[in-house]
């Protein structure tokens, strides 16, 4: 396993500095990986959470061709039903206003969080982790900016990490100039948190699943990229 990850690891083209080109796609890399192996399932679980936002943006009217990693296109057309553990249990849902996108990352965060700890993965246990505690403290600014009750929009609040400090993030992000710049401040956040939690050049699975974040997130600011031209295009 471990001979299998070097090489895996050493084949991988490098990543660039956030706001360079992705050198592949998810699915690439899912298929590098082996998408049933250890490997290829834990950071599918990294790319089932860009499957959500795409599939969000899709329903929302925001996204005209989703490219899922993970989920299939009838899924996220709201067309076949979400994987079972993306339904959360009656005993954990969340408040009755919440949305059902909510109650959808409130389950696939216990999700990962559940698979993480019985697959041993230190490193996608933080993420997830840090994920929740980031995503419930844009929901509280967004709450209270628009007069509601913030618990209503929390998700999976046993997992936020009381420590966690987003201060300059949450203001940056609050005096951004669009909804497009206030989304790359926190990429950027979410970039900078992986260079603090990077395992380079350890060859371990830790430093291929920061592989898969970063890959991830180039691969979103690379999105909002092509979204800023066509909003350009138009003008």
């Amino acid at each position: 396993m471990a001979g299998n990850l070097y090489y895996l690891l050493a084949t991988l083209p490098s990543l660039g500095e956030l706001g360079t080109s992705p050198p592949m796609g998810f699915s690439e890399l899912l298929d590098r990986l082996g998408r049933s192996s250890r490997y290829g399932r834990l950071a599918g679980l990294v790319f089932l959470s860009d499957d959500l936002l795409q599939r969000e943006a899709f329903l929302a009217g925001q996204l005209q061709e989703p490219q899922p990693a993970v989920l299939e296109i009838a899924q996220i057309r709201n067309e076949s039903p979400l994987p079972e553990f993306l339904f959360p249990p009656e005993d954990t849902k969340i408040g009755r206003r919440a949305l059902q996108t909510d109650q959808v990352w409130a389950a696939y965060f216990r999700h990962v969080i559940h698979i993480a700890q019985i697959e041993n993965s230190p490193f996608l246990d933080r993420w997830a982790r840090m994920e929740v505690s980031l995503r419930n403290a844009l929901a509280q600014q967004r709450a209270k900016r628009l007069g509601l009750e913030p618990t209503e929009y929390l998700v999976a609040q046993e997992f936020t990490d009381p420590e966690a400090d987003f201060t300059d993030m949450l203001r940056q992000w609050a005096t951004a100039p669009t909804p497009l710049a206030g989304w790359r401040v926190v990429l950027q956040h979410r970039w900078h948190w992986c260079r603090a939690n990077e395992a380079w050049f350890s060859f371990t699975e830790d430093e291929l699943l920061v592989y898969a974040v970063r890959l991830l997130l180039l691969c979103q600011w690379h999105r909002s990229s092509q979204e800023e031209a066509a909003l350009t295009a138009k003008t």
